[in-house]
């Protein structure tokens, strides 16, 4: 299992092309063979942050990702778009959980 955790700050007077190839890079980048979960999301603090969220099966897929068009479209965009560097955390995972609570479950889980 490999997962991504990436930041990108983008410029504000450029926000609406950034969102839209982050949009097509999510929707794309979802149906891809050994994509668990891709997600992009803007940081509440900052609309400006956008957090990538990615889960491969394995280092193969991750690659054969960073391979696609809309990935190497992406990339290409960020000198333009991006306000600042780039950060990826990359995690190598043996296994990983699943847990699903109800918000009530979330509060008893606290004693």
């Amino acid at each position: 299992m490999l997962i991504n955790h990436t930041t990108i700050r983008f410029d504000p007077a450029k926000r609406a092309e950034a969102m839209a190839l982050v949009d097509d890079l999510v929707d794309r980048s979802r149906t891809e063979d050994g994509t668990v979960r891709y997600r992009a999301m803007t940081d509440v603090g900052d609309p400006d942050v956008v957090r990538f969220f990615e889960q491969y099966e394995d280092a193969a897929a991750a690659e054969a990702h960073a391979e696609s068009e809309q990935y190497r479209r992406f990339v290409e965009s960020l000198p333009e778009l991006a306000d600042g560097n780039v950060e990826t955390i990359r995690i190598r995972a043996d296994e990983t959980d699943r847990v699903e609570l109800t918000p009530r479950d979330a509060v008893d889980a606290l004693d």
